[in-house]
Formats: C-alpha cells, structure tokens, sequence
C-alpha cells in the first residue's frame, strides 16, 4: 500500500492506496467522485478524462501514486457553486450530449482544448483534438457547435478582461 496526497477540485485528499490502483479508480473509489467514468480501460475512448496540473489526462492511463503531489480537477470541480462553467452551459445550451456517458471527458477535454487555442477555435481543429474521445450516440455535431460557443464565449471574455487591465 502507498499513501497518495493530491489536492483534488481545491481540497486536499490522501488515502492509502494500492500500488496498481488508477487515478480514475481512486476519484471514484475513495473520494465518490462518479462523474469521471471508465469506458474502455484501455485510454480509447476519453470518458475518464480530468485534468492533472491543468492538463486533461486520461485517468485511466495514470496511477493514482504518480498523481501524488499534483491538483487534479475532475468534471465536479468545473463549475463555480451553482455557476456552470461556459463549457458546460454551451454543452446544455447547444445539446451536445445524448445518453451523458462521454460528457464529462468530452467537456474536460475541450476546457484543456480552449484553454491551449485561446485565440479561437475552427471545427477542424475541434474534430481533430476530439480524436481520443469517442461518442457512441451522436455524429459529433453538436458537441463540436457546443465547444465552438464555448469556445467564442471564453475568448471574448478573455479579451474583455486584457483590455480593462490595459
């Protein structure tokens, strides 16, 4: 067994582990935190995506022990109280989700997506960045309208907020 510390959507968590257990199995295992799902096991399909230092990793490719020290945020995390996060409320608002499985790493994933293409995205480098997620229930439309608005949303707010600090 190994002890495992991180700081998990802003609180500080530990709990002995076993040396194989994976960071997804440790989320929701120890800390109850069910929105990050196992779909595959073998990093195919993305639905245990959450992001390790800000990054969206697949929590399934990860050893809880190998998170130790670092901030984890998973889908719980996102939004702000009652606040969705704009990848969530264009997720909602655009009905870029059908039964919900791949929901949580399709939105962690495009959070990271936005977060490294802050000057905008276009639906090519969308659909191509979603490569590792899979959806077993929509053609993707409207997943991809949804991080396009997302993504216009945040840009514009990240403008505004450059221009009054100016």
């Amino acid at each position: 067994m190994s002890e495992v510390s991180l700081v998990v959507n802003g609180r500080k968590v530990s709990g002995a582990v076993e040396d194989r257990t994976l960071l997804v199995h440790f989320l929701r295992e120890h800390l109850g935190l069910t929105g990050t799902h196992v779909g595959c096991d073998t990093s195919q399909c993305g639905a245990c995506v959450v992001h390790v230092d800000g990054k969206a990793t697949k929590s399934c490719t990860m050893l809880a022990i190998q998170a130790s020290g670092s901030t984890v945020t998973t889908i719980e995390g996102l939004a702000n109280g009652a606040d969705l996060h704009p990848v969530q409320a264009a997720f909602k608002e655009h009905h870029g989700l059908q039964c919900g499985f791949c929901t949580p790493g399709m939105i962690m994933t495009a959070t990271d997506m936005i977060r490294r293409h802050p000057e905008g995205l276009d639906e090519t480098t969308v659909r191509a960045e979603l490569e590792g997620n899979i959806c077993r229930c929509t053609g993707y439309h409207n997943i991809v309208k949804a991080i396009l608005a997302a993504s216009k949303t945040m840009s514009k707010a990240s403008k505004s907020k450059a221009k009054k600090a100016a």
